[in-house]
């Protein structure tokens, strides 16, 4: 039986290590596929368009929202952020499972518009080590550190709206139970709907 491809979302607080959860299960399985957002920020050192972005303009971004061309869209210290339409509906058809690695905001955006969505809060075992790997970055000021604890504290409001949690402790083993929960969520009856009209169809004509 061939499936269409889920569409997973992959939230959490800052310094949960999403990003290296996603490059690392990208790594390991081949049936994923990495939606790239759309952002009207300026590229970063050593970032490339298409490659961690889509960059653009406001006009062009205003455009694409008015059009719907995107499946989610935010705004982010001062810059848009969103997750174009065409691409993402493409990959699905073709089987592949679509990891989305956004903001609780535009989170639960996609699961309004796709209520199929799997939604994965990424945590630490605790708010203590939250803290131990935001400063093992060596890359952010106390100010900064402090910035991204405060809106771990708002954020914390939106994980009971999420279908699963992966605590992040041990890389390795992470990797593999998220794995794990994106193939069972395949089968919720949810998600087969049309399975199961087709088998009680079937059934309403024994006699």
């Amino acid at each position: 039986m061939n499936h269409k491809g889920l569409l997973v979302v992959i939230s959490g607080f800052s310094g949960t290590g999403k990003g290296t959860l996603v490059k690392e299960i990208m790594k390991k399985y081949n049936n994923y596929s990495l939606s790239i957002s759309m952002t009207t920020r300026q590229p970063r050192p050593g970032e490339v368009d298409g490659r961690e972005y889509f960059f653009t303009t406001d006009e062009e971004f205003e455009k694409l929202i008015k059009e719907d061309g995107l499946i989610e869209h935010a705004g982010y210290c001062g810059h848009y952020y969103g997750t174009p339409r065409k691409f993402v509906e493409a990959e699905l058809e073709k089987g592949k499972d679509v990891i989305l690695e956004i903001e609780m905001q535009g989170a639960l955006q996609v699961k309004k518009k796709f209520p199929e969505t799997l939604l994965l809060f990424v945590t630490p075992p605790s708010v203590e080590e939250l803290e131990k790997r935001l400063r093992g970055r060596g890359t952010e000021t106390e100010e900064v550190i402090h910035q991204r604890m405060m809106r771990a504290k708002e954020e914390q409001e939106y994980i009971d709206k999420y279908d699963m949690l992966v605590i992040n402790d041990d890389l390795d083993k992470c990797v593999t139970e998220m794995h794990d929960i994106i193939n069972a969520s395949r089968f919720t009856p949810d998600r087969n709907k049309k399975l199961i009209s087709d088998i009680r169809a079937q059934l309403s004509e024994l006699k």
